[in-house]
């Protein structure tokens, strides 16, 4: 490993002199604290002149102005080469002096006793970087540029057909999805029938609960995965046990995992790293049941302040897709105001819109009591970031039994409108039957009003 000496700073400094491009190019990682004493104070007036003048001082005036002699460099120093080397250089004596103090401070927060900031500090230090990504040249190849879109694009299926035409093919790795629903709506039915779907496609996920005991979730995923009533499952351990078995040599790997509420993304986080570490397993996906129960990571939020919680967790969740390149779901709860509506939009969902800014998808789960008695769901799209789905709506099947949740592949139907005019239209019908002229009993008869009505119409004809 190369040793950072005084002189090699030194030539660092140099070298930005008289390159000043050198200087503008490692700007979002330069910090005059890396340098030895010696040379701090240089260091720092580069910073501080460079800012005030939109240039570099020369020879003379850090010589004036600071008392250190640099050594003129000849022309060499500006080729390519030459400057591929101290960018590369320079990017790792960066990296080393931040992590060095990073590990510093880090020790003291833990004989404080504070915890949560060191592993960020430690992140952010290794994780210094120069730019190096241009971004897209959008004339360049267009063809290769789409066909990367399509390729990407639904990284996992849904399981859920409908829903992925309206996701255009399904959820993308490092994406935040949310279901919302009320109380005693299905949020972990939905999370734990998505992990289904998920390793029945070969994926490898966790379902972590802050919520349900890890027992309880196997049992509901038991009776999902056999199509055994989860009242039947002790009545039949053999046949449970034997198609779990056997379902498991075809399906990826599932971890139900239980954290208690309060816990932070970084407990998430560690304990994404370690099972990775242990099982030698890339995870694929994460169902955290449920987002209002997480804490957000070294920041202290009142407790009534959902809203501002809310964001930290949320884009921190997001944050954890990326960092792992893996799709997270979570749930979140409705709030009061949705009880009486069939129509759900952001105002509706718990804590506010802070949540649905950072997630990807957001997706309100709706049920009534007509729509359970024929076994039915709906997932009303909320927000969608890469699709145009919003509006939306799609009905899914639901097994009282099992506590499956699959799609019948029929086109999405709106069940609140057809409950609705059902409803209105039952109870303006006219079921009363009334003995007709000719005594015949059972028929359907007029009512009184359409009886008048005849009667003026007729007067009125004869007219």
């Amino acid at each position: 490993m190369t040793e950072y000496t005084t002189e090699l700073q030194q030539f660092f400094l140099e070298i930005m002199m008289h390159n000043p491009e050198c200087f503008v190019r490692v700007r979002n990682i330069y910090n005059a604290k890396n340098f030895t004493t010696k040379l701090q104070k240089t260091a720092t007036l580069f910073a501080e002149y460079s800012d005030e003048y939109k240039t570099l001082p020369d020879k003379k005036q850090v010589e004036l102005l600071t008392g250190l002699k640099l050594n003129e460099l000849d022309e060499s120093t500006k080729k390519d080469d030459y400057v591929n080397w101290f960018m590369d250089s320079f990017e790792e004596f960066t990296r080393k002096q931040e992590l060095e103090r990073a590990i510093i401070k880090g020790a003291d927060l833990i004989e404080q006793g504070d915890f949560d900031p060191v592993e960020k500090l430690v992140k952010d230090a290794v994780q210094i970087s120069l730019t190096k990504d241009m971004g897209t040249d959008y004339f360049a190849d267009p063809e290769t540029r789409l066909k990367a879109i399509k390729d990407n694009n639904g990284q996992l299926s849904t399981g859920w057909p409908n829903l992925d035409k309206q996701l255009y093919g399904g959820f993308n790795r490092g994406e935040l999805e949310i279901f919302a629903g009320q109380s005693g709506s299905g949020k972990s039915l939905f999370l734990q029938n998505l992990a289904i779907n998920f390793i029945e496609q070969g994926k490898n996920g966790i379902f972590l609960t802050l919520e349900l005991s890890e027992e309880l979730c196997c049992m509901r995923i038991d009776s999902m995965m056999t199509g055994i009533a989860s009242k039947n499952i002790f009545k039949n351990l053999d046949d449970v046990a034997l198609k779990v078995g056997m379902k498991g040599k075809k399906c990826g790997n599932l971890r139900v995992k239980y954290l208690a509420a309060q816990s932070t993304v970084n407990d998430i986080s560690a304990y994404i790293r370690e099972l990775q570490i242990q099982t030698d397993k890339k995870i694929d996906f994460i169902c955290v049941d449920y987002l209002d129960l997480v804490m957000p990571n070294g920041v202290k939020v009142s407790p009534s302040d959902q809203f501002i919680k809310d964001k930290y967790v949320s884009e921190e969740l997001r944050n954890l897709g990326k960092e792992f390149d893996i799709v997270v779901i979570s749930a979140s709860q409705l709030n009061r105001s949705s009880v009486e509506e069939v129509e759900f939009d952001h105002s509706h969902i718990s804590g506010g819109i802070s949540k649905i800014n950072s997630s990807d998808n957001v997706f309100a789960i709706f049920t009534s009591r007509a729509m359970k008695e024929q076994g039915r769901y709906q997932l009303q799209l909320m927000k969608t970031r890469s699709s145009a789905g919003v509006g939306n709506k799609v009905d899914l099947a639901f097994d009282i039994d099992s506590l499956r949740i699959t799609d019948d592949g029929l086109d999405s139907q709106d069940y609140t409108t057809n409950a609705s005019t059902s409803a209105i239209m039952n109870s303006i019908k006219n079921k009363t039957t009334i003995s007709e002229p000719d005594g015949e009993v059972g028929k359907p008869g007029k009512s009184g009003m359409n009886s008048k009505m005849n009667n003026l119409m007729n007067r009125i004809h004869n007219k």
